[in-house]
């Protein structure tokens, strides 16, 4: 297969995932491009979680390959995946509630990371999510929005290329999910970092990607920048069906 155009992050080319006779994600293509905010949307059992799953090795597919520069992730394991520079948060938080919010940050850290740079990394991302004066309280402690922003620091920890975010705005007062779509933008603009959400918030994803992609029963039905797919009567057919 030709390489994937530079602007491009994420190649995904006919992956698949069955479940017994159920089709999860069937032959689902879609590239996710370079330094921009994409989303991932789709009625409920539609396969957006799945994807994610496969995406970053949690499930291993059935078929089809994920390229991330050049190379074919399919088949990787998910610290082999996260070791490449992609990293990712979870639907419902799986932080480690009897550890410290510190020690939840130094827990992602590489062993290639000398200490005192995790340790200095861990500081800075806990200032940049405004959750530094809560370093010593343990993780079960949070509130859940704060859990999300401390799992969405903690996947910043090896500073990814490419982070994945599943379902952010879910459980989170509206005052924490903006400081986290503030957070999300920095990282895009000033860093160039590819982002790519998974959200059920409309308004998320309407107002904050750049492309979005849609999903329905595991294939991807229609890409588009949000103002089309608002408009695309084969998405509004399958979050709402035939008139």
């Amino acid at each position: 297969m030709a390489a994937a155009p530079p602007e491009i992050a994420l190649d995904i080319q006919g992956l698949r995932k069955h479940f017994g006779g159920i089709k999860a994600v069937d032959g689902c293509t879609f590239q996710v491009p370079k330094g921009k905010i994409s989303g991932l949307i789709g009625p409920n059992g539609s396969g957006k979680t799945t994807t994610f799953n496969l995406l970053t090795g949690v499930l291993q597919a059935d078929g089809g390959a994920v390229y991330y520069r050049g190379e074919n992730l399919a088949g990787l394991r998910p610290h082999e995946i996260f070791r490449r520079g992609i990293s990712r948060t979870f639907q419902i938080t799986r932080i480690y509630r009897e550890m410290t919010v510190f020690e939840n940050m130094l827990s992602a850290s590489s062993l290639a990371i000398p200490e005192r740079e995790a340790r200095r990394r861990a500081e800075a991302l806990l200032e940049f999510v405004t959750l530094a004066r809560l370093r010593g309280e343990y993780g079960g402690n949070l509130s859940y929005g704060q859990q999300k922003l401390l799992e969405f620091a903690r996947a910043l920890m090896t500073d990814p290329d490419v982070i994945l975010l599943d379902e952010p705005a879910a459980g989170v007062n509206r005052t924490l999910l903006q400081g986290l779509l503030e957070h999300i933008h920095r990282l895009q603009e000033e860093e160039g970092k590819t982002i790519l959400i998974v959200e059920h918030d409309m308004s998320v994803i309407m107002n904050h990607c750049e492309k979005v992609f849609v999903m329905d029963y595991g294939e991807k039905i229609a890409e588009g920048p949000p103002h089309e797919i608002q408009r695309n009567e084969q998405v509004i057919e399958a979050y709402f069906g035939r008139k």
